[in-house]
């Protein structure tokens, strides 16, 4: 078994981080999902919510992430998403704002984004 994979987390509009991990953790629509160096092949459709990468080296990445696919075989896993950022691009108190806006219109679908958002900050 090999120690590390190799981790690709796209979004639709860019490329959001690359790297060696030992450890990924995504929401799924069947729940929570750790892969490590190793584990069985998947396809599976992502849910918003927070990704977290344990690279190589001992950092932690953390990232929001709404909507998209995850995919492994052969050691590298594939994060595509609908939209993605690092937690250490995002703007809190813009997020903030955009939660309390979204509770004030009742707009479940920003209410999650903006939630996913401050949970990604929250966990880096």
């Amino acid at each position: 078994m090999a120690a590390e994979l190799h981790v690709e987390l796209v979004a639709a509009d860019r490329s959001v981080w690359s790297g060696e991990a030992t450890l990924v953790v995504a929401r799924t629509t069947s729940g929570d999902i750790g892969v490590m160096p190793g584990h069985q092949p998947l396809l599976g459709v992502l849910e918003s919510g927070p990704v977290t990468i344990r690279t190589s080296d001992g950092d932690t990445i953390v990232a929001a992430v709404h909507g998209g696919f995850i995919s492994f075989a052969d050691n590298k896993l594939s994060l595509l998403a609908e939209i993605a950022e690092l937690s250490d691009e995002i703007d809190v108190q813009r997020a903030e704002r955009a939660l309390d806006r979204a509770k004030s219109d009742a707009d479940a679908s920003a209410e999650r984004r903006a939630d996913v958002r401050l949970r990604a900050v929250a966990a880096r």
